[in-house]
């Protein structure tokens, strides 16, 4: 009976020992399962995050070189605004200046309606030579054709000595007679500004005749007279003999 009874004590003991045993290995097997699947994700999980926070400062670098080209950009725009507004500035005041250069110079030209009783001893004038330039309906822009004529005759003052220049403007009948006055005289004007441009002429040589006035060379019934009307004349003046007037001046002198 005390065999019985011992035996019968110790089978517990060993099935608690194995339960034991078991729940130590379960546990043991979790944690190393656990362990595993957390390296897993680690390892899994660790490139990514490494990815993003490249990507992250990828993204901060590439914002920041956005915002200083844009601030380079908008300093390069103001930049290139403001040297163009002085570009504009100083062309409208070159503009401003050779305007009133061109209107100081067009003043210092004689308008008269006559050359009688404005130039001193105008019996002793002769005229030497003339030119004629005509010009296209409502137009007073000089042609190569007419540049090439009035060269031609600014070559025959480089040795003229006390002359002037008798520059007569004038128009067809046809349109407004103020409007046709105007437009006269801007023919006129576009002729002195060329001689006095391009050949140095001194303005006080000219004396802008009958300008606006009707002064007619042809009939204006036809094509071919109201053409010739379209016209300014020029005519070289010297009240010295033509000897002398073509000789050179002594230096330079008029």
């Amino acid at each position: 009976m005390t065999l019985d009874i011992h035996t019968t004590r110790k089978a517990p003991d060993s099935r608690i020992f194995i339960l034991q045993a078991a729940v130590l290995g379960t546990a043991a097997l979790f944690v190393l399962t656990g362990c595993s699947s957390k390296n897993y994700v680690r390892s899994q999980t660790a490139p990514i995050i490494q990815q993003t926070n490249e990507l992250d400062a990828k993204t901060a670098v590439d914002h920041r070189n956005i915002v200083d080209t844009d601030e380079r950009a908008q300093k390069g725009i103001a930049g290139a605004m403001d040297a163009a507004n002085t570009a504009d500035q100083h062309a409208v005041a070159a503009g401003t200046s050779a305007d009133g250069a061109q209107k100081n110079a067009q003043d210092a030209y004689n308008r008269v309606d006559s050359l009688t009783g404005v130039v001193a001893n105008l019996d002793n004038y002769k005229p030497l030579s003339d030119v004629s330039v005509t010009f296209a309906f409502d137009k007073y822009a000089l042609t190569k054709a007419d540049r090439e004529q009035l060269d031609s005759f600014a070559s025959t003052l480089t040795t003229a000595r006390g002359y002037i220049l008798e520059v007569t403007g004038g128009t067809d009948s046809t349109g407004d007679a103020q409007y046709n006055y105007q437009l006269s005289q801007r023919r006129a004007d576009a002729v002195v500004n060329y001689l006095s441009g391009k050949h140095n002429v001194p303005p006080h040589k000219f004396y802008l005749v009958g300008i606006g006035k009707d002064v007619q060379v042809a009939s204006d019934r036809t094509a071919a007279g109201r053409a010739k009307n379209r016209r300014v004349e020029i005519k070289l003046m010297s009240n010295m003999s033509s000897s002398v007037a073509s000789a050179p001046a002594p230096n330079g002198q008029e």
